[in-house]
């Protein structure tokens, strides 16, 4: 496998796949690494909670 294959979260199959195969509409990525792509929910719902705290805290100064 070369270093610079990506991966990416499949949300349907909630599998990784190496290259892009499947539909855009159910992809998450590309990730550099399977570890990455394998954590891709946690990471985005983790990016998620931040950006809303960050807009409440907008909101209420």
């Amino acid at each position: 496998m070369s270093t610079d294959e990506q991966y990416w979260y499949n949300t349907e199959t909630k599998a990784v796949e190496v290259g892009r195969r499947s539909a855009w509409s159910h992809l998450m990525g590309p990730y550099s690494t399977r570890a990455e792509a394998e954590r891709a929910l946690e990471s985005a719902k983790s990016r998620n909670e931040s950006w809303e705290q960050d807009d409440k805290d907008w909101r209420d100064k």
